[in-house]
């Protein structure tokens, strides 16, 4: 499991100290502190970023905005990010609400309303709102990752580690090679968000990441996962093996 990256622009020590604070108590991993538009790029660049914290002036003017202006024209390189403030201006918001952030805060910034923002955009950047209405564990799924929220925060899965998906009515059991995820989402929605040809149901109850798999036995009807996971595999589901060399 991963960490949430975290890139803060804050050109001031004590705002970008107390956000920092606050992230890393709340499990998010901060990426790195850019007091300025090219120290930002050049960390946005070099790093794996999930996730922006942006103060719209740097040194009194207003290059965080030209910072989000900038990541926006780039080919795939759009990531979520939050604006925060103390500016009242409304041409500056209005220039702002153009970059289409997720979250517009002012300063003194909130914790809550911080860790609220990072929820949001996540939900929002990949298309899949009302995802973290409750208190209990729940995820949003992009090309590459589960965003799984636990208690005030959210943990980063890459969908590459993930050996299979077990089914227990609202709630999957995802599986890695070293630790194990509860989720609450059906069976019917997961399938629809992950990539059909990575993953594929061999059975009501259990899907698999088709990389994983290190044997199939049809005498027995399982597929051997790695970690000698046994995986039962249903008659229904047996399409998908015309296409692979199989060991009976």
């Amino acid at each position: 499991m991963d960490q949430i990256n975290v890139l803060i622009i804050e050109d001031t020590p004590a705002q970008s100290d107390a956000l920092s604070k606050v992230l890393v108590a709340n499990n998010y991993n901060v990426i790195g502190i850019a007091p300025t538009y090219t120290e930002a790029l050049d960390l946005f660049y070099k790093n794996t970023i999930d996730i922006i914290i942006i103060d719209v002036f740097l040194d009194g003017k207003p290059e965080g905005i030209t910072f989000a202006e900038t990541i926006n024209i780039i080919p795939n390189a759009a990531k979520p990010f939050v604006f925060l403030t103390s500016s009242q201006d409304r041409q500056i918001f209005e220039r702002a609400k153009l970059t289409k952030p997720f979250s517009f805060l002012m300063k003194p910034f909130n914790e809550l309303e911080i860790l609220y923002a990072i929820e949001m955009a996540v939900e929002k950047f990949y298309a899949q709102p009302n995802i973290f209405l409750s208190e209990e564990q729940d995820t949003v799924i992009s090309q590459e990752y589960l965003f799984i929220k636990k208690k005030k925060s959210l943990k980063k899965v890459a969908l590459t580690d993930i050996l299979y998906i077990e089914v227990e009515n609202r709630y999957c059991n995802i599986i890695t090679e070293k630790e194990k995820f509860v989720i609450q989402i059906s069976l019917t929605k997961i399938l629809e968000l992950l990539d059909k040809n990575k993953f594929i149901q061999t059975h009501r109850n259990f899907i698999i990441n088709i990389d994983k798999i290190e044997e199939i036995i049809l005498a027995d009807n399982l597929i051997i996962v790695k970690g000698n996971h046994k995986i039962n595999l249903s008659d229904t589901y047996k399409d998908f093996l015309k296409k692979m060399n199989i060991i009976s």
